[in-house]
């Protein structure tokens, strides 16, 4: 939190910003797309876009077969069609000709070549390479191998073959994530390891500079081949990118408007800036817009279930009261609203957050019950917690006002919980290894799919080689995952999912805490600027007035 002198000192300059800053455009009118990066950006090469900073600038720069609408369904992208055989296991995908790469010295003359099947051969097989060392090679995991050859075949220059070992219905979805992007094999081979800092892409926006720490510039793709209402895309002229650490000086350099983007809220302004209830405070109404969705991310606690320590020395049955007793025993809505000013919302309706198709906000989860807590502890044999062994809950610094608002909560019925704060990389590795009994995390979708979440309690993703982190292993859960990996109908789906998440929800391996919310603040002068559920940001649609610049 901030001192009472520094918070006042903060006011104080952000309302001399609002007040006195000029327009920060050149004369020569180029719309020029503004913001910071805190977390840095570590590569521009697609098959390592495994964290959101790097995937908002590989967004920019490359593209694949399909890409994901407002509603997140799977759209045409390079690829103009698609056929899926009867049997789910061959997807031919039938290519644009306009599509060309950005220009190059190492293609004819310099300039972009076209675009070919054959290139998405490449791509594919590169990001199966185990020297290449790709985070992103499970994506096509389900592809089928031959003579240790990938089935990914080029049928001519415009049609591309894929076949699989076997059905998996959320395929096509993979394929619209940053891994699967197309890159040009003399590029790529060329600088090998150092693509990284030298990405050629097909995207709307074309790689110029980056300093790394310091700045990164993208201009605009004149030959972009997407429209919108007629318009080649992208509207703005370049991007801008900065890689200022310190937020709370970012987010002053974006109320006097040296930044045209901000995602996210911190705890330093987010009274500043956002009433309890979740809405834009008055005195910046004039100046900035707001967009808050729904975002497929889920903030949870988990139980590592194979842990000898706390209640991990308890019967199975024990145990499963117990943290049942955890999951009635705390308000959510009064921590979302304290704590995080309406972003979000409370995780009452199972696992699987309010963002994602299909959503069942019928599902009964769990919700404040004092009673039920109280009469788990007592069924549990520990009545007001007396005997109850302490449970260590492992967390980074950002998420401490949280756990710490839990420990609060569960004292009142005698659940003795020890918070211990760690460096994000030692709790992530802890989590991963099976070496803490209780921890916070959060999920975050890769792809649009209820499977993507169930993942996470599948018995063959044990972590530290899965998402499986609290090693939850049900023999019908296991059987229903693999089922609904076939080409189902939406009503066996959804059948099959709704089994699944009450399965979890008996067995409680976790404490879903809410459902977060993806928000954007942006200046008024910026247009076209839209949030989504998979909080990716999408700038070839973007317009930027200078002319009409209020900061």
């Amino acid at each position: 939190m901030l001192g009472s002198t520094y918070k006042y000192a903060l006011i104080a300059l952000l309302m001399f910003a609002l007040h006195a800053c000029q327009p920060t455009e050149n004369n020569n009118h180029k719309t020029v797309f503004k913001y910071n990066e805190a977390a840095g950006i570590t590569s521009l090469d697609p098959a390592f876009s495994n964290r959101t900073e790097n995937i908002w600038a590989v967004n920019q720069i490359f593209n694949g077969l399909v890409q994901l609408n407002d509603t997140l369904a799977v759209v045409p992208c390079i690829a103009r069609s698609w056929e899926i055989s009867n049997d789910g296991l061959q997807y031919i995908f039938h290519l644009r000709n306009d599509v060309y790469f950005h220009p190059h010295t190492l293609f004819k003359n310099g300039q972009g070549r076209k675009v070919v099947a054959a290139d998405f051969v490449y791509s594919f097989n590169r990001l199966l390479n185990k020297s290449v060392a790709s985070p992103g090679a499970w994506v096509l995991s389900a592809v089928a191998q031959q003579n240790n050859h990938s089935l990914i075949d080029a049928l001519n220059d415009s049609t591309l073959s894929i076949r699989l070992s076997k059905s998996y219905r959320p395929f096509l979805n993979l394929l619209s994530m940053p891994y699967c992007s197309v890159v040009p094999h003399e590029v790529a081979s060329f600088y090998h390891k150092n693509f990284r800092h030298n990405p050629v892409g097909t995207g709307p926006y074309i790689f110029k500079y980056w300093a790394e720490g310091e700045k990164m510039v993208l201009l605009k793709n004149p030959n972009y081949f997407e429209y919108s209402n007629g318009k080649r895309l992208p509207f703005l002229d370049a991007i801008n990118i900065t890689f200022l650490k310190d937020r709370q000086t970012a987010f002053l350099e974006f109320i006097k408007g040296n930044y045209d983007f901000m995602s996210g809220i911190d705890a330093s302004y987010k009274d500043e800036l956002l009433t309890r209830n979740g809405n834009l405070q008055n005195k910046y109404k004039q100046l900035l817009n707001f967009s808050k969705v729904p975002f497929l991310k889920t903030d949870y606690l988990g139980f590592y279930l194979d842990s000898k320590e706390g209640i991990g020395i308890l019967p199975t049955e024990v145990q499963t009261k117990i943290r049942k007793a955890i999951n009635y025993g705390f308000d959510r809505n009064k921590m979302i609203m304290y704590l995080r000013n309406n972003i979000g919302t409370p995780a009452i309706n199972g696992f699987v957050p309010r963002g994602m198709p299909y959503f069942d906000s019928y599902l009964t989860g769990y919700d404040y019950a004092p009673e039920k807590t109280k009469q788990l502890l007592v069924e549990a044999g520990f009545p007001n917690g007396i005997g109850l062994p302490e449970i260590k809950l492992i967390t980074t610094s950002v998420y401490l006002d949280v756990c710490e608002f839990i420990q609060n909560e569960l004292s009142h019925y005698g659940i003795k919980i020890k918070v211990e704060v760690l460096l994000p990389a030692v709790n992530s590795e802890l989590i991963a290894n099976g070496k803490s009994e209780f921890f916070r995390k959060s999920w975050v979708a890769d792809y649009a799919d209820k499977e993507n979440y169930m993942s996470v309690f599948y018995s063959k993703n044990f972590s530290p080689n899965g998402p499986n982190y609290t090693h939850f292993k049900n023999d019908k859960f296991d059987t229903l995952y693999e089922k609904n990996l076939a080409m189902l109908t939406e009503a066996e789906l959804q059948h099959n999912f709704s089994e699944m998440e009450k399965i979890i929800i008996d067995n409680a391996p976790v404490v879903p805490l809410y459902y977060d919310d993806a928000i954007f603040f942006y200046h008024k002068n910026i247009k076209g600027l839209k949030g989504n559920s998979i909080n990716l940001l999408h700038l070839k649609s973007v317009e930027k007035n200078n002319n009409n610049a209020k900061n």
